[in-house]
């Protein structure tokens, strides 16, 4: 088999729960060797379930070390002199009171770069900083459902899904570099860059967000859930070609360029709610997709995954949804999440 492109990089974990341990899953995946460093309890997403786990840690080794102690800060140093990476995701209080930082770590690796992945940075202190605290925080959960209901979360973890693979892009940057270093990558920070657009013409224009009925897009008409005869379909128009694609099939007549559908919002997600009345969105789906048109038929997990069998691999004795990353002629080796100390040399390096 063809090695992954990150083989030979060793990468050292020390969080718990979602953002980083995705991120050091992401870079697993790709072929590098990947250390979860516990506590002796263990990380704390081993409490929520045996498949949580498994979702955010296949493939990785365990080494239970209580870093509070001498002897686990001594074992600490050699596992960090022989590695290319240290990503923490903790509070910052603890990041700095565990010596965690490169300013510490560089005592054993000058080469080595460490990650910190905060909530609000590293400087920042220890705020909350959870997933949906931070959707709230950002302005995300303000512009998410529908005007006359209250703000919404959407229903995964897109916080940390986010951050964590924005952190695992600033670990390779800096490793490429190379260089050590610190990097930092706050959920925070994250959050707001991908309002791009959105904060631009707040910022640039001073036109200020707001929700619009069924997911509408702010820029784009009509690109939005319509109902159908049965189900909720989503169809994205974003220029002309698409439109008059579209509108040649649900027989619909008038407004040919974008800034006239945008100018007459109303009229134009009237007439196309009326079209899509008169079949299912799944039958919507399999005429305008051959045409080029972007629609999907809004589907359930369940539904999602039975449609994309390839998607889900085994690792160990659990299913999980594959690497996103795909790389011509390699394959990840999916290895099941490690058991809580699998990889210790013996016992709990500085329990006492």
């Amino acid at each position: 088999m063809t090695a992954g492109p990150l083989d030979g990089i060793r990468i050292l974990e020390v969080g718990h729960m979602l953002a980083g341990p995705y991120a050091t899953m992401m870079l697993a995946d790709l072929g590098a060797e990947v250390t979860k460093i516990e506590p002796p309890g263990g990380d704390i997403s081993r409490q929520v379930s045996d498949a949580y786990f498994a979702s955010l840690n296949r493939g990785k080794r365990s080494i239970r070390l209580d870093l509070t102690t001498d002897d686990g800060q001594a074992r600490l140093g050699e596992l960090v002199a022989d590695a290319h990476a240290l990503l923490v995701n903790l509070k910052p209080s603890a990041i700095h009171r565990l010596g965690l930082t490169y300013d510490v770590i560089r005592k054993w690796n000058e080469r080595i770069v460490c990650v910190a992945l905060t909530g609000y940075g590293l400087e920042a202190g220890d705020e909350p900083a959870f997933d949906y605290v931070v959707q709230a925080a950002t302005g995300v959960a303000a512009l998410t459902g529908d005007p006359d209901a209250p703000p919404t979360l959407p229903g995964y973890s897109s916080a940390d899904n986010s951050s964590g693979l924005t952190a695992a892009l600033g670990l390779l940057a800096q490793v490429v570099s190379g260089r050590g270093g610190q990097v930092e990558v706050s959920l925070r920070d994250v959050m707001l860059s991908q309002l791009n657009y959105r904060a631009s013409a707040y910022l640039n224009e001073g036109v200020e967000p707001r929700r619009l009925p069924l997911g509408a897009h702010s820029y784009y008409v009509p690109a939005q859930l319509f109902p159908t005869a049965e189900g909720y379909l989503a169809l994205f128009i974003t220029h002309d070609g698409f439109w008059k694609s579209f509108a040649a099939e649900a027989g619909v007549q008038g407004f040919p360029t974008m800034a006239e559908r945008a100018e007459r919002r109303e009229e134009v997600l009237a007439a196309v709610t009326d079209a899509l009345a008169g079949d299912t969105a799944v039958a919507w789906e399999a005429r305008l997709r051959p045409l080029g048109v972007p629609a999907a038929a809004v589907r359930t997990l369940p539904q999602a995954l039975a449609a994309t069998p390839e998607a889900v691999v085994t690792a160990g004795d659990f299913r999980l949804v594959r690497s996103s990353v795909r790389v011509e002629g390699y394959e990840p080796d999916y290895g099941p999440p490690p058991r809580l100390g699998e990889h210790d040399v013996s016992g709990v390096v500085g329990e006492s």
